[in-house]
């Protein structure tokens, strides 16, 4: 299994613990990542709300240089999945906007590149039953909240790969590594997304009642897909409690992080000492040696 990958600017920056592992995570299942040479930021949050043209352009700019590599691209930022796929949406099914990204790039482009999200390989080319063989260190015990947010399930007519209201791809996952996937109603609500500097309160308003409800719901931890949806919930999770009422401490992991945790990886390789939020407790459910120093973000 090949892809062509897509890391995107968070990826090197703020969510260096998302890529590590997923690249660990990749690498340990046979997974072969090729980064796409010379890739260029996708436009994420500003490009769209700003600039049509550079929303599309920007992303096929990237796709471009993909198609050579003759394989499908993998990402793992979901808001990075969603400008790709909305890219090859548009390119697809409006001439003039293929004719304005062309004329932006300079090269011609079709939309065939096929864009996956790194659970959606996981799930759906690498499979759950070969991810239970691979298994070495049960999640038996770990409950966990699985949270997909705004841009990972829809809108469904660009990025379906599971149930866009009700998804469950990353539960499945979760119970194929022996944990518990606690059911919970805000599974897709909004995070606040880019608002975390603008509109400080409102995110902490949508993260407390996030991190509550899994608390309620009985989760030891949640599970992000999204470089922004865990830097909301993990590094404002204090002030949150502060400003709304206190909330036992919810660790927020990437799934890959846990995920990673079931392959045998240890928390070096999966960059737990990224974490704002302690993993400890969900390190010890696992029956791990909890580390002694923490880097914290860079």
């Amino acid at each position: 299994m090949r892809y062509a990958f897509f890391p995107g600017c968070s990826l090197e920056t703020t969510a260096w613990d998302f890529d590590r592992s997923v690249r660990a995570v990749c690498r340990t299942l046979g997974i072969t990542l090729e980064d796409i040479p010379d890739w260029v930021c996708c436009g994420s949050t500003p490009a769209h709300t700003s600039n049509a043209s550079l929303a599309v352009a920007l992303p096929v700019m990237t796709l471009q240089k993909a198609k050579h590599m003759g394989c499908p691209v993998m990402t793992a930022c979901a808001s990075c999945y969603s400008r790709l796929r909305t890219a090859n949406h548009k390119v697809c099914s409006d001439p003039d906007e293929r004719q304005r990204a062309e004329r932006v790039t300079g090269k011609p482009y079709d939309g065939s590149v096929e864009v996956r999200h790194v659970v959606d390989v996981l799930v759906n080319d690498f499979g759950l039953d070969n991810i239970r063989a691979r298994v070495k260190r049960s999640l038996s015990g770990v409950r966990v909240a699985s949270y997909y947010g705004c841009l990972l399930t829809r809108p469904p007519e660009i990025v379906a790969f599971d149930n866009p209201e009700h998804p469950s791809c990353m539960d499945d996952l979760f119970k194929a590594a022996g944990a518990e996937a606690v059911e919970w109603p805000y599974r897709t609500e909004c995070c606040g997304a880019g608002l975390s500097m603008t509109e400080p309160d409102a995110v902490n308003r949508l993260g407390h009642k996030l991190v509550s409800m899994a608390r309620q719901a009985g989760a030891d931890c949640i599970a992000v897909a999204c470089p922004l949806c865990q830097l909301n919930l993990d590094l404002r999770q204090a002030d949150a409690a502060k400003a709304y009422g206190a909330v036992l401490p919810t660790p927020v992991l990437y799934v890959t992080q846990l995920l990673g945790l079931a392959l045998g990886l240890s928390v070096g390789e999966l960059g737990f000492n990224a974490l704002t939020v302690s993993a400890d407790s969900v390190l010890q459910r696992c029956e791990m040696v909890v580390s002694a120093g923490r880097g914290g973000r860079p």
